[in-house]
């Protein structure tokens, strides 16, 4: 392990962030099978003639941690970056699209117009902890996210799921809640049962938030649940060391024979995205995110190392807290839409690997609003607006900037700065705020903030899961952090949920998003194409439109 080693050689004398030496700040589960295994003796070759590394440890650096490791409870994507490896779900994405297939699930029918879906159940397939997959536990998962009275949902620990909430229309009890009932067919058979017909149903069950967790693990670790993850997926959890890094380790009984080939799996915290960049060229890291796309050029060139580009499947957005002043004022909201430069700090942070955003669902999805004018940039405009809102000598608010760099926002400090001074143009003075990254988004959810940058990336290819977890009512708190609530949006929204005639769909979404521009709860930045670099020893890495690959095929070769 010789790169470990000096990887956290260069942590100890403070390159990085860290936890190591913090013994109670580190979260370990115990192992039956590996902690003291010996590493396997690769001696294989790949289909191109590559000799397997006996050193099958990837690391992955990343700008910032995760902030829970119960998924289901939590919308960042540092999250289900590491769950996406130790959970799965019942149907899974194509491995570079939105495409379903079989996953927990073996196949599934769908009765009664789209109110009934029955699954069919992979036999054989346990737990981490060696207990079995079957119907009951799913039945149990999806229970536990909807019943906020379940004996496993742990309101009183502060868990929320706001996601399932939006997705699936709200919990159980609730008016709109459209899952009727769960039924346990037999072992390896379950039944939903829905009210009405959902059209992104079979979407949202691909889902890295519905994946499916142990109900011994519920039983054995309650509310720590999030620091003791037990999954069915290729990957188990070893340890936590928090702000550092998240140890997992191959699942040996996998269902997939032959898979996973890595052997372990490090995702380490590395803040600054150069640092991350001199440990990827130094060797002692295996692949990087949060690129930064001025050295897309340079690394593609470069000996060792390769460049990996996903979907442009996001927005980059600053948002505003709605109900407080003066940005409850509609005309104050516009004139900072007018504000900003955006051709400006696409060639500033992004060197032309993003486009101007208008949405916030990204081109390309169903529904998507082309005919809306975006807000140009007017320091005139704005000006005037600001006059006719009373504000003609300008104000002074916090701007509260993201610390780790995300596929939206390679470098969010800069992001800031650009922006920052496009409000000084138009006399407000914008106050840059910046915290720890777990921090910042409890307390953006709390609404503590005036104005704040984030982003969101699609997990499910759907315009549903843009549009309601951003700006509907029923995802306050949550992930509309903007306070943001419109009525007809969120009956739009409730109606285009419930259709599953495509072309009905998409007229909803766009009368929405027409709706959303003019109250601008939001200001849409980008559209960015992420870029990743990896040593070129990495192979059958393959970037999904989620930003959450599934390591399972990847493997280091020397």
């Amino acid at each position: 392990m010789l790169r470990l080693a000096a990887l956290i050689g260069v942590v100890s004398v403070g390159l990085f962030v860290t936890g190591c030496n913090n013994n109670d700040n580190e979260v370990t589960m115990e192992s039956n099978d590996s902690n003291d295994q010996e590493v396997n003796d690769h001696n294989d070759f790949d289909n191109e003639g590559n000799e397997l590394s006996a050193d099958q440890t990837l690391i992955f650096a990343r700008g910032g941690d995760s902030v829970s490791l119960d998924y289901a409870s939590v919308t960042d994507g540092e999250s289900s970056r590491v769950t996406t490896q130790i959970y799965e779900t019942l149907i899974e994405f194509d491995n570079d699209s939105f495409d379903i297939g079989p996953g927990l699930a073996e196949d599934w029918d769908m009765e009664e117009g789209g109110l009934e879906y029955t699954f069919y159940l992979r036999e054989g397939v346990t737990f981490h902890d060696g207990t079995a997959f079957n119907a009951d536990a799913v039945k149990l998962n999806f229970e536990r996210w909807a019943d906020p009275n379940h004996e496993y949902h742990f309101a009183e620990e502060g868990y929320t799921y706001s996601v399932y909430g939006t997705q699936f229309g709200g919990f159980s009890g609730d008016e709109d809640h459209v899952i009727e009932e769960i039924n346990v067919i037999n072992d390896y058979e379950i039944q939903f049962v829905l009210k009405e017909p959902l059209g992104s149903f079979m979407q949202n069950m691909g889902m890295s938030y519905f994946a499916i967790t142990s109900p011994a693990a519920f039983e054995e670790y309650g509310p720590l649940i999030n620091e003791n993850p037990v999954g069915t997926g290729p990957f188990k959890f070893v340890s936590w060391s928090r702000d550092d890094r998240i140890v997992l380790e191959k699942n040996e009984a996998y269902w997939q024979d032959g898979y996973p080939k890595l052997d372990q799996v490090i995702f380490q915290v590395i803040p600054d995205n150069a640092a991350r960049l001199t440990a990827l060229r130094s060797g002692e890291i295996d692949i990087m995110d949060g690129l930064n796309p001025d050295d897309v050029p340079v690394l593609e060139g470069e000996a060792g190392i390769q460049v990996f580009e996903g979907a442009t499947n996001n927005v980059g957005y600053l948002g505003f807290h709605v109900d407080k002043e003066p940005f409850n004022d509609p005309a104050v909201r516009q004139a900072l839409n007018y504000a900003i430069d955006k051709e400006t700090l696409i060639m500033t942070l992004y060197a032309g690997l993003a486009e101007p955003a208008k949405n916030a669902v990204p081109p390309g999805y169903l529904g998507y609003n082309d005919h809306i004018q975006p807000y140009a940039y007017d320091p005139e405009r704005a000006l005037e607006l600001l006059a006719e809102a009373g504000y003609e000598d300008g104000f002074e608010f916090d701007l509260w900037t993201m610390p780790v760099s995300r596929p939206y926002m390679p470098d969010p400090e800069k992001a800031a700065e650009v922006m920052q001074a496009n409000f000084s143009e138009i006399g407000l003075t914008a106050n840059i705020v910046t915290m720890e990254w777990a921090t910042y988004l409890e307390r953006t959810e709390q609404g503590e903030h005036d104005v704040f940058m984030l982003g969101w990336s699609g997990v499910n290819g759907d315009p549903d899961y843009f549009l309601s977890n951003l700006l509907h009512g029923d995802a306050i708190p949550g992930g509309n952090r903007s306070f943001y609530q419109n009525d007809d949006v969120d009956r739009l929204l409730n109606e285009a949920k419930r259709q599953v005639e495509e072309e009905t769909r998409a007229d909803l979404y766009e009368e929405a998003q027409s709706i959303i521009h003019e109250d601008a709860p939001m200001i849409p930045l980008v559209h960015s194409t992420p870029v990743l670099a990896g040593s070129d020893s990495v192979k059958d890495y393959v970037p999904h439109p989620s930003t959450n690959e599934v390591l399972t095929h990847v493997y280091l070769a020397d």
